[in-house]
């Protein structure tokens, strides 16, 4: 008689697939990677923007560059596109914020920024500096030149609106340079 022993059989195992090893660890990877590369993206655009933000913040005078856009329609004042020498500064308290802004324009431009403020360029009167010497001194501006010519304006709106002072130095009648001050009492 013979007997045979009639042993399990071994279980068998799944076919080995490199493949989908590979694509799991690519996935994987991506997984991990996207988000950190994300995080530090980010991280460095917060840094560079904090950076702006006390750079601005610490200004003691002008900053020659745009104001936000933010600014400009808090403030009331829309600078004509194409201006040149843009620079600003602002200064906040608790119950007044002021914006300095200066830019040199061409005369249509001027007349342009003019009649967004709501005035007309014979508005303006000859011989008269609308910006306080306070605010003059602020910023660092001179009114005082005597081969300077000057013409100025002062638009009052609602009292929810800002006071906007506007005063230009006509000496170069081809590219006026422009100085304004909006006053914003919360």
């Amino acid at each position: 008689m013979t007997t045979h022993s009639t042993a399990p059989a071994a279980p068998q195992r799944p076919p080995h697939r490199p493949r989908h090893r590979w694509l799991a660890l690519v996935v994987v990877a991506l997984l991990i990677a996207i988000p950190a590369g994300y995080l530090a993206l980010s991280a460095y655009q917060s840094r560079d923007s904090g950076e702006d933000k006390a750079r601005t913040a610490s200004a003691q005078a002008l900053i020659y560059e745009w104001p936000s856009k933010v600014q400009r329609r808090i403030y009331d004042v829309p600078i004509p596109a194409g201006s040149a020498y843009v620079g600003y500064y602002e200064t906040n308290s608790w119950d007044v914020s002021k914006l300095y802004v200066e830019f040199r324009c061409s005369p249509g431009q001027l007349s342009g920024f003019l009649h967004e403020l709501g005035i007309d360029p014979s508005d303006l009167r000859e011989g008269r500096v609308s910006v306080s010497d306070a605010d003059a001194d602020i910023v660092g501006w001179s009114f005082d030149e005597p081969d300077r010519t000057y013409t100025s304006a002062t638009v009052q709106q609602s009292d929810a609106e800002p006071e906007v002072a506007v005063t230009v130095d006509t000496t170069s009648e081809e590219r006026p340079r422009v100085y304004v001050t909006s006053t914003a009492h919360l």
